[in-house]
């Protein structure tokens, strides 16, 4: 099941790609590949994401976004140069 914070009726997958490489750049690589992990596996069956996940990993909010992948993207590259 997807953590959803407090509060949150949705997590968005931009902030938590942001998220990976704030773990990263703080030098906190493990918690960073596990974040990344567990997002990569919320592609539908097309490899495509939405801006956000409900609490049972839904697709909710604009689908596909465009920014979701861009952010994955740029998080899979600095996490793989990291580990490296």
């Amino acid at each position: 099941m997807w953590t959803v914070f407090p509060g949150e009726k949705a997590a968005s997958l931009l902030a938590r790609s942001g998220m990976s490489n704030a773990w990263r750049r703080a030098g906190e690589l493990e918690k960073a590949r596990l974040l990344f992990k567990k997002l990569s596996g919320y592609a539908n069956h097309l490899g495509l994401y939405s801006d956000e996940l409900g609490a049972n990993g839904q697709h909710l909010g604009n689908f596909p976004q465009a920014f979701t992948h861009l952010a994955l993207i740029s998080a899979a590259t600095y996490l793989d140069r990291a580990l490296s």
